[in-house]
């Protein structure tokens, strides 16, 4: 062998041994990126859960806290009743899926059956920018916009309440909702598609019939997320719905939720206290819910794969 092969033999090991470095950097960081996320998780559940068990081991009573709606807790007999809060909270969460819902599928029905090129790209650009707008933005909106909407329209002496913020908070969970329903659509494999119109079947028929039933578990897994979202966000509803510590009776109530109560409180609070442990005690339940709620929509996408995949090993 020449000098110059011997040289290139031993450049070509040389870039063959730092690719294979790299490649070993890249996993190990993935496998960091992964573990470090279950990590903070569990740190951030450790930690809600150790500021609430003086709480949970003390003060708290069930009875008072699933079935009062009596939150005081700053007056001479503090009271931590939270059935107001979880039911606010639920109320927002409701509407704004009933806004959310049609919206969101709608559009992801348009964006993955019928636009193509750039009009695809487009919309989808436009979606993942309406995601990007900050809670407080949309607070703003609710404040400042639809609030004396609201009044003008339905004659009522105030505009925050249920109806603001279930129409902001639908607003700002149809984006993400949007997103993963398209991709649950485009998930149907082409040949659902190509089968039903063999047959004879319209357009609007496949999706109705083919298309949506297929890819009901990534549907259902979006409107979960988007519940989560609505569990979850705390700015805009804390602009939105009045802060009023109330059952509501109707869309025009203001009522308080779960993540306001923490925001606009927690600041303001002894640290070690009664009050300080009962809102963790909030945020330990909201945590769980909204654990739950993400989970049952993992479990609906996993679901649904597996389902494609033995449909698709059946006809093979």
């Amino acid at each position: 062998m020449s000098e110059a092969s011997r040289g290139s033999a031993l450049d070509e090991l040389d870039r063959r041994n730092a690719d294979w470095y790299i490649d070993r950097l890249v996993q190990v960081l993935v496998f960091v990126g992964g573990v470090s996320a279950i990590v903070f998780i569990l740190g951030i559940f450790v930690f809600i859960t150790k500021e609430g068990l003086g709480f949970i081991g003390g003060r708290f009573s069930i009875t008072e806290f699933f079935g009062s709606i009596a939150w005081r807790p700053t007056s001479r007999n503090p009271t931590y009743g939270a059935l107001a809060l979880i039911v606010g909270t639920a109320s927002v969460t409701g509407l704004a899926m009933v806004v959310a819902v049609p919206f969101s599928l709608g559009a992801a029905i348009y964006i993955a059956e019928f636009s193509s090129g750039r009009t695809r790209e487009a919309l989808k650009v436009l979606v993942e920018l309406l995601a990007a707008i900050p809670s407080v933005v949309w607070g703003f909106i609710g404040l400042s916009i639809m609030n004396p909407l609201i009044i003008r329209w339905f004659d009522t002496p105030v505009g925050l309440n249920v109806l603001n913020a279930g129409i902001i908070l639908g607003l700002m969970a149809a984006p993400i909702m949007t997103t993963i329903a398209e991709d649950a659509l485009k998930a149907v494999p082409d040949s659902y598609r190509e089968a039903a119109e063999a047959m004879g079947a319209t357009r609007w028929q496949v999706i109705r019939s083919v298309v949506i039933p297929a890819g009901k578990n990534g549907l259902v897994a979006a409107v979960l997320l988007g519940v989560g979202r609505g569990f979850g966000e705390t700015m805009a509803v804390l602009m939105a719905s009045g802060h009023s510590i109330n059952l509501p009776t109707s869309p025009l109530d203001s009522v308080r939720a779960l993540t306001a109560t923490i925001a606009a409180e927690l600041g303001e609070t002894a640290n070690g206290s009664e009050h300080y442990g009962a809102l963790f005690t909030l945020g330990i339940l909201l945590f769980v819910v909204t654990f739950a709620i993400n989970l049952a929509a993992d479990i609906m996408v996993r679901g649904g794969r597996r389902g494609r995949r033995a449909t698709a090993e059946g006809g093979a």
